[in-house]
């Protein structure tokens, strides 16, 4: 297997940001996923909308797009997209809540960032809503589950 250098090493060693001027646009999707571990009391209080705070997953949702919108500003060599759809949703699980996101752009480098920030910072706001009722959530498997456009093609998780 071809060894392969990080893209955003110069030939010295220093941090830079990847030029991406000469590559190809095109449409660009990542779908992300991640969990919040959490007490079956909180669970309920989450699912049932009892919050003290208000619809936890409302806010979420909107943090997790607005997240997504501004990973340029949070992750330092991440170039700054012109998301065309962002979409974060949640669903029940035995122990807490899973978390769906994806991005999507018309442009010359993925959205993987994006997607992923998106499920981490919807995770952090379900964890600050909740927080005064069970301090030992855990956010747990935040990962990419598929990728499409740009050179490499598609990816999926197996």
């Amino acid at each position: 297997m071809e060894e392969m250098k990080p893209s955003h090493l110069d030939a010295q060693g220093r941090a830079q940001m990847v030029d991406v001027t000469r590559k190809a646009e095109t449409e660009r999707l990542a779908e992300t996923s991640g969990r919040v571990r959490m007490a079956d009391a909180t669970r309920e209080i989450l699912f049932r909308g009892m919050a003290e705070k208000g619809d936890v997953l409302a806010v979420a949702r909107i943090a997790g797009i607005q997240a997504a919108k501004r990973t340029g500003d949070l992750i330092p060599l991440c170039h700054p997209l012109p998301l065309t759809d962002v979409r974060v949703d949640f669903h029940e699980t035995e122990d807490g809540v899973g978390i769906a996101a994806a991005a999507r752009t018309v442009g010359r480098t993925g959205v993987e960032m994006e997607a992923l920030t998106a499920v981490s910072v919807a995770a952090l706001t379900i964890y600050d809503m909740l927080k005064a009722v069970d301090r030992g959530m855990e956010i747990l498997d935040i990962r990419l589950e598929r990728k499409s456009g740009g050179k490499s093609g598609t990816w999926q998780r197996p």
